[in-house]
């Protein structure tokens, strides 16, 4: 179904700016506004359901084809309150939104219930033009749905998975340079312990296959945040460990990088490790600091991890995340890290205040790092911020828009695409900067 072209404008406005100290240790000063730059902002023309938010999620796809076409899965409002429908929006180069439902068996749109922070889509676009989506999985099994060409329905496929019947929650997918597809899940729905598995699409075969588990250990539940794969076809795994069976907060953030043409997986310095990966033998971002302990109590106040993203500058990784400490007063501040001298040096990009669970880098040539995150107050709550001389600073990235959730993915032309929930009012936004 075509859509008229949504409203489109670019906004440029003053926005509150944290310029924050390179330091480990959390501490920050806020520095004076700064200008935003210029950003393209869009409301998507279809109703969201207010289910629509998560941190670990990949709901943007992106493709160049005459021009870029962007994919934004998201949750439809459902039948009743506590439900949604999964769909997926689809801007094309002239800016012309379509609508693609994704059909259960019966040729119906499917409908879940609503779970806020786990029942979110996840989309990829493959080599020959196939989308892929993940929707609505909370130590469910298999809810996967697909094209079987480029511009057909989406529809129910989820017999094609390994690991039938397996409970599967916080499945994040990307797309190789090839047109492979690689995808990490959490799985299974034991007290003692949830691993994390890769696995991988092969575009010429149409098939799905098991590449590992990549970590898991007794009394652990393995956490998926984020996946891409480089030039080279090296796949880059980012994910955090929680006392099993499940908690909201998280511990010692840690990377993984899987080489396909060997089989092999290694560390962020290159030395080979085995999988599955445990919390001893991971290559730590994050380690447990003073007062940090292991719980499964989702009051529990202490040191901990909450989201984090990864983007790649050629073969290596950068991260930011959330971690809230000691010292913070409470608050999750935003973090960048990166690999140095054998292991992850960080930066403070933002301790002005509370964050959502909601984060985007992304490495461009004239900035390199980006890092995005929402704050937890304000008119403007998404902010963008880059790093000059040891010095964070931090713009409004979708000024006048009050969304509270994000996600970003950076486009072939070099432009980060912004998906921006608004769950206050039930409504999702494009943009691109």
């Amino acid at each position: 179904m075509r859509r008229p072209t949504a409203r489109a404008y670019t906004a440029s406005a003053a926005a509150l700016a944290a310029l924050l100290m390179p330091v480990p240790a959390a501490q920050a000063d806020t520095a004076a506004p700064s200008a935003a730059a210029a950003t393209v902002i869009e409301k998507v023309p279809y109703a969201m359901d207010s289910s629509n938010q998560a941190a670990w999620w990949t709901p943007v796809a992106t493709y160049k084809g005459r021009g870029q076409y962007t994919y934004f899965a998201f949750n439809e409002p459902g039948s009743t309150a506590a439900t949604h429908r999964p769909a997926i929006a689809r801007r094309d180069p002239d800016g012309v939104w379509s609508r693609l439902p994704l059909l259960d068996r019966s040729g119906q749109q499917a409908e879940f219930p609503d779970d806020n922070g786990h029942n979110q889509p996840s989309v990829a676009r493959d080599g020959s033009g196939r989308l892929h989506v993940f929707a609505s999985m909370h130590a469910n099994a298999w809810r996967y749905f697909r094209t079987e060409a480029p511009g057909g329905d989406v529809t129910d496929h989820a017999a094609e998975l390994p690991d039938q019947g397996q409970g599967i929650t916080y499945p994040i997918v990307t797309t190789a340079p090839n047109g492979d597809l690689y995808l990490a899940a959490r799985v299974g729905a034991g007290a003692d312990q949830r691993p994390g598995k890769l696995y991988r699409w092969d575009n010429a075969t149409a098939r799905w296959s098991v590449v590992a588990t990549f970590a898991g250990a007794l009394n652990r539940s393995v956490y998926p945040d984020d996946l891409m794969v480089d030039a080279a076809g090296r796949v880059h795994l980012l994910y955090e460990w929680a006392k099993a069976p499940a908690t909201g907060f998280r511990h010692q953030l840690s990377y993984l990088r899987h080489d396909p043409a060997t089989g092999a997986f290694a560390n962020s310095a290159g030395a080979a490790v085995t999988t599955p990966v445990t919390p001893g033998t991971s290559d730590v971002i994050q380690e447990l600091t003073a007062g940090e302990e292991w719980s499964i109590d989702n009051a529990y106040t202490g040191p901990a991890v909450q989201s984090a993203k990864l983007t790649l500058d050629g073969s290596t990784p950068k991260v930011a995340y959330r971690y809230r400490s000691a010292d913070s007063g409470g608050n999750f501040r935003v973090y960048y890290a990166y690999p140095s001298g054998g292991g992850w040096a960080r930066q403070t990009v933002y301790a002005g205040g509370q964050t959502a669970a909601a984060l985007g880098i992304t490495w461009d040539e004239t900035d390199t790092k980006r890092v995005y995150y929402v704050t937890g107050s304000g008119t403007d709550r998404v902010f963008a911020a880059t790093e000059s001389g040891g010095t964070w600073t931090a713009q409004s990235a979708a000024p006048g828009v009050s969304a509270d959730r994000l996600a970003v993915r950076r486009d072939s032309d070099g432009n980060d695409v912004l998906y921006l929930p608004d769950t206050a009012h039930n409504t999702l936004y494009y943009g691109r900067r």
